[in-house]
């Protein structure tokens, strides 16, 4: 049987909203709103990253025997052509709709041609009832043609209580996991049995009129992750503005939601010069604004990760699958230790 707009929705996790047009299900993880404020903005980030399906995903529990999936795939992003839509049974790998073969992948794959278009599987999911997600990619935009299940099977929505919001830029995002599961913020969520929702975007930089747009829920826990694109390529007077800008309109929105603000990671030009100043002043002057808000909480990027380009997809500024499982870890650990941040 093939699922309606209705029961898709119902089963969708991490997207602001759906909508239904003439090549399929289109997933959106940013609202009408934001979506406007990005297409206004014209500073060269690429409006079709908004659209890209990071954080997003299809959660829900099925007596089917068979999973059946019609997408269609396009570009998101600036310069990665890499996607891959992940099934998972109970927790457990299952399978995946992808357009590469990682055993050929090369060493720096970040930049390799691939194919786009429309793309099916079948998945085998046996007897029993069972819990199944699929997972969509961070990079591109996934349109959903079809998805269908066993004829008379049970489909049982999967939900989840809390809510994470996480903003930020290409780290954040997923550059360059290329399963979004791998992602630190979906290692996040999944840890503490929280919704993702990612509004994070490639080469973005503190961005206010982004922290003003409220979505439609109150989040449980925020992360904000930027700095690193403010580094390389804003005059310091532009950082200072934007950054105070932003973590002002955030509390003004959040006043009693715990925020975690991650400074930039670790990354191989880190000591060159730039008009913004040197790279760990970032992180002093981030500490110096978040220093005024009681909810909001500093981690140091930097040491999450090895400086080690075996860990960095691009060997220079993007994780790679092992190096996003370091900070993922160095976050929870954080997180660990200091447990008021947990609502």
């Amino acid at each position: 049987m093939k699922l309606n707009f209705q029961q898709i929705q119902s089963i969708t996790l991490g997207a602001a909203y759906l909508s239904s047009e003439e090549d399929g299900i289109h997933f959106h993880r940013f609202t009408p709103e934001e979506e406007e404020i990005y297409r206004k903005k014209g500073d060269g980030v690429p409006t079709k990253q908004i659209f890209a399906t990071s954080g997003i995903c299809l959660s829900f529990k099925t007596d089917s025997k068979r999973l059946g999936l019609k997408i269609s795939a396009e570009t998101a992003s600036s310069t990665r052509r890499y996607f891959s839509v992940d099934v998972f049974q109970n927790g457990k790998f299952l399978g995946s709709i992808q357009n590469f073969d990682e055993a050929l992948l090369p060493r720096k794959y970040t930049h390799t041609e691939l194919p786009f278009g429309d793309f099916s599987e079948e998945f085998d999911l046996k007897e029993g009832e069972k819990e199944i997600t699929v997972v969509f990619p961070a990079l591109q935009k996934v349109v959903l043609q079809e998805i269908s299940l066993s004829d008379g099977a049970d489909l049982t929505p999967i939900k989840k209580e809390k809510k994470l919001l996480c903003y930020g830029d290409s780290i954040t995002q997923g550059y360059d996991a290329l399963h979004a599961h791998r992602r630190y913020t979906a290692r996040l969520a999944d840890a503490l049995g929280m919704e993702e929702f990612n509004k994070a975007i490639g080469g973005e930089k503190f961005f206010p009129e982004l922290s003003a747009a409220k979505p439609s829920f109150r989040p449980d826990l925020i992360t904000v992750a930027y700095g690193t694109n403010d580094w390389s390529g804003r005059p310091r007077e532009v950082f200072e503005k934007t950054c105070i800008g932003f973590f002002e309109n955030l509390v003004k929105s959040y006043p009693d939601t715990p925020i975690l603000a991650i400074t930039p990671l670790w990354r191989k030009i880190w000591q060159r010069e730039k008009p913004c100043g040197p790279f760990l002043g970032i992180d002093a002057f981030i500490r110096k604004v978040c220093g005024a808000y009681p909810n909001v909480t500093v981690l140091s990027g930097f040491d999450l990760i090895p400086h080690d380009a075996d860990y960095f997809a691009d060997f220079t500024l993007h994780p790679n699958a092992v190096g996003y499982d370091r900070y993922a870890e160095g976050i929870l650990k954080f997180l660990e230790e200091n447990p008021f941040l947990l609502p």
